[in-house]
């Protein structure tokens, strides 16, 4: 099987301005350990303060593109991913693109000169992290520049969509152009639930695309919070889990896999309506440096097999295998070595 261009990944470029920080400052901010959420006006001096007062490290980030990169370097395989998302015409652009690239991704940025390149703020307390994300240009993304002959022809060669729920707060438009595409032709339509924060206020975006989604990723918390805004009636993971496998759904000619990860716990699988649990691997907590990007590496695992037509059991094994990778290096980078995974 060919796999040059065969995934597609849309998201929020930003850089991950990565740093050891003390639990005074999430208290000055506001801000609760292992948490994602999108910078208010209070949050805005943080990242000044991070770059002043502290030892920062700078990294290609975004949930999305962060999967991306832990896709193709698991693949190992060139020109197979391919990323979409919003910049601006600065030099944090020049990082991301040259990081990216450096990682085997395909980088197509719409690059906006009137706002900067968005950045997160990776506050790493111990071995939890706090993601704060200000998006600047990132929310800027445009249907045009996805349907741009040129660029849609990528989308086209495509035949696997991976599409960040945070992504949501920016283009619906270009998420439901990617979705609709892949029902008709009877491509494989992954997102990601992302946050809590999307399930409670971006449902109509949310649950548009929903009908679309051949697989549906999450975590516990993440699950947790969607079945309650949907009313589902349940907090059991399992429950939800099949609950939201069995909502509509347009292409009948693949059913929904539903895959939630629940930290050190089984990770709760739906497949062909039944339910599974694949045990993860632990490791020793003294060899875990942080836990950022661990989800979105969990992903990359699994997108890695998947597009090489490999079966669930692979799948889930990879994105383990991929997790348990990145927690034990700071932020979401990658080994200069190929994964010995097979």
């Amino acid at each position: 099987m060919s796999v040059e261009g065969v995934l597609f990944c849309m998201g929020n470029p930003l850089l991950d301005i990565s740093v050891q920080v003390e639990t005074e400052l999430l208290q000055k901010y506001q801000l609760d350990a292992n948490v994602a959420i999108m910078a208010e006006e209070k949050h805005l001096p943080l990242y000044d303060e991070l770059v002043k007062n502290y030892k920062v490290e700078y990294i290609a980030g975004g949930a999305t593109q962060n999967t991306a990169r832990v896709t193709r370097w698991m693949i190992n395989h060139p020109n197979t991913v391919t990323y979409m998302g919003c910049v601006g015409k600065d030099e944090y652009a020049n990082k991301l693109r040259e990081a990216a690239t450096k990682d085997g991704v395909r980088v197509v940025y719409l690059e906006d000169e009137k706002t900067p390149t968005g950045t997160c703020a990776a506050l790493i307390t111990g071995k939890s992290r706090s993601l704060v994300a200000n998006l600047a240009a990132a929310n800027n993304y445009k249907l045009e520049h996805l349907v741009k002959p040129e660029n849609w022809a990528i989308v086209d060669k495509a035949r696997f969509y991976y599409i960040e729920g945070f992504f949501l707060t920016v283009s619906p438009p270009s998420i439901m152009e990617i979705a609709k595409h892949a029902a008709a032709k009877n491509k494989v339509f992954s997102m990601n639930l992302s946050a809590p924060f999307i399930s409670q206020f971006f449902k109509q975006p949310l649950m548009e695309a929903a009908p679309y989604w051949d697989i549906i990723f999450g975590n516990e918390t993440e699950a947790l919070t969607f079945a309650k805004e949907q009313n589902l009636g349940t907090e059991d993971i399992k429950e939800i889990a099949l609950k939201v496998a069995a909502l509509p759904k347009i292409n009948q000619d693949r059913p929904r896999t539903v895959v939630f990860t629940q930290g050190t716990d089984p990770t709760i699988v739906v497949y062909e309506g039944k339910i599974r649990e694949f045990p993860i691997n632990k490791i020793e907590p003294e060899k875990i440096v942080d836990t950022n990007g661990a989800g979105d590496a969990f992903v990359g695992g699994f997108l890695s097999q998947l597009v090489q037509g490999k079966p669930l059991e692979d799948c889930i094994r990879a994105g383990n295998y991929a997790a348990t990778t990145i927690i034990q290096r700071s932020g979401c980078t990658l080994p200069d070595t190929p994964p010995t995974f097979h």
